[in-house]
Order: C-alpha cells, then sequence, then structure tokens
C-alpha cells in the first residue's frame, strides 16, 4: 500500500505538458503594415543621436543679435530732418576751454586770513584731574534769557488778540444797535388816561361776569371759571394802581 501511494505521488508531480496555442486565433490583415510605417517614421535622435553631426563653419561665428532680422536698421543718412550733421573733427577756429587748477593752500590761507576769529568756549572743570564739560548745553550757562526775542510777545498772540478785541467791538455794536431798534418810549398824558380807561372798562366787564356767577360751584369748570376770572381781576388792579400811582409811563417796542 505504501509502495503504491509513492508511486501515485510521483507522478502527480510530473510536469503536465503544455497546451499548443487556439487554433483560429485573430490575425491582423494590416499588421505587417503597420509594422513598417513605425520603422519608417522612427526618428534618428529618438534612439542614440544622429549618425554624424555636421561641423559649424568658422565663418558662422556667434554674432550680437544674430535671430533679429536686419531690414528694420535703418540706413545710415549723412544728414537728418534737413539739418547737417556736425563734423568728426572740430574746425581750426575751435578753441577748447582751459580749465584752470585751482590753488587751493592759497585759497584757504585767504579765508582764514580774512575770516572772523572764532570766540572761545566756556568750560567748567569740576574734579582734580581736569575733567571738563561744556557750559552751554548743561543748561548752567544763561543761554535763553540772552536770546533777541526773550520776552516778545509772538506774532500769532498779538494777531489772536486783535482779532478778539475787533470780534468784540462788532458785538458791541451789534448790541447797540439791538437797543436802539427796541429803545422806550414814554406815553402821553392822553395816552396814559386813555389806557387807564380802557383797564378800568375791562375790570368792570369781569366784575359783572363774577358777580353772575352762582352761588354753588359744585362743577369742576364752575370752580376752575371762578378762580380764572379771579386772576384777570387782581391783574387788571394791580394795573391800574401802577398807572395811576405813575405819572411818566415807558414802553419798549418788541
Amino acid at each position: 500500500m505504501a509502495t503504491q501511494g509513492a508511486q501515485e505521488g510521483a507522478c502527480a508531480r510530473q510536469p503536465r505538458p503544455e497546451q499548443p496555442g487556439k487554433p483560429g486565433g485573430y490575425m491582423s490583415k494590416v499588421r505587417e503594415l503597420v509594422k513598417h510605417e513605425a520603422e519608417k517614421n522612427k526618428s534618428q535622435w529618438k534612439t542614440m543621436g544622429p549618425a554624424k553631426v555636421a561641423v559649424p563653419s568658422p565663418n558662422d561665428f556667434l554674432q550680437k543679435r544674430p535671430k533679429e532680422p536686419k531690414d528694420h536698421l535703418a540706413p545710415k543718412k549723412k544728414e537728418q530732418d534737413g539739418k547737417r550733421l556736425l563734423p568728426l573733427l572740430p574746425p581750426r577756429t575751435y578753441h577748447p576751454v582751459i580749465h584752470i587748477k585751482k590753488n587751493f593752500i592759497n585759497k584757504n590761507a585767504v579765508a582764514v586770513i580774512t575770516g572772523e576769529p572764532k570766540k572761545p568756549r566756556h568750560f567748567c572743570v569740576d574734579t582734580r584731574h581736569g575733567d571738563k564739560y561744556l557750559l552751554e548745553p548743561s543748561g548752567l550757562f544763561p543761554k535763553y534769557i540772552k536770546k533777541k526775542n526773550y520776552g516778545v510777545i509772538p506774532k500769532c498772540v498779538t494777531r489772536r488778540k486783535e482779532e478778539m478785541k475787533r470780534e468784540e467791538e462788532e458785538y458791541q455794536a451789534s448790541v447797540l444797535e439791538q437797543l436802539k431798534k427796541k429803545a422806550m418810549k414814554a406815553l402821553s398824558e392822553e395816552e396814559r388816561t386813555n389806557m387807564l380807561k380802557a383797564l378800568k372798562k375791562k375790570w368792570e366787564e369781569i366784575n359783572r361776569a363774577y358777580q353772575c356767577l352762582p352761588v354753588v360751584t359744585d362743577t369742576l369748570y364752575k370752580r376752575m371759571h371762578k378762580e380764572e376770572l379771579e386772576l384777570e381781576l387782581k391783574q387788571l388792579e394791580h394795573d391800574i394802581a401802577a398807572i395811576e400811582k405813575h405819572k411818566t409811563i415807558y414802553i419798549a417796542d418788541v
């Protein structure tokens, strides 16, 4: 049994023979034509480069702007826009400007001789070793009070004060004008008498209406009407007393 099983395993491990291709497989009719066209149109430089490279000529050296067209360059003209161009060589009558060399040593010497001498600067020594410092920037030197414009009122302040003064004068003039327009005038004796008669007549009418009021004021309207008449009577009595007391009366035009 064991020997028979080993023989069967050995038979099973043997490689199977390959099957031949299927008969009747599809084959294109233009297969050879396509291969021929592909080999024909294949560029040389797509493989390892061209077989031979032409050596450039020594006459075709690299120039400036070789690829630009030369037709746009206008030919040179001796005369341009009707004006004659200047010659390359100057005429015989031409005299060049000669620059005189300056002597800076003499110039500096003259400047030093004619210049004003420098004023001595004020120093202050504060230690026994001779350490010193300038007085002007330190604040100990009275520099500010010695200025030419020290204590002078600035022009802007003076101009502002003048403007304020002018505005005040204009305001006072306008107030006086308004007071003149609203000036009070004195009533004449005839006008005073007529006004007094009119006030007394008005007082008699309101007093008559007040006397005609009912005795019982049981409603709000009756009480309000009575109080209103009493106020009018008091005001008229005050006006009549004032006019009778003062002989001269002034009235303002409002």
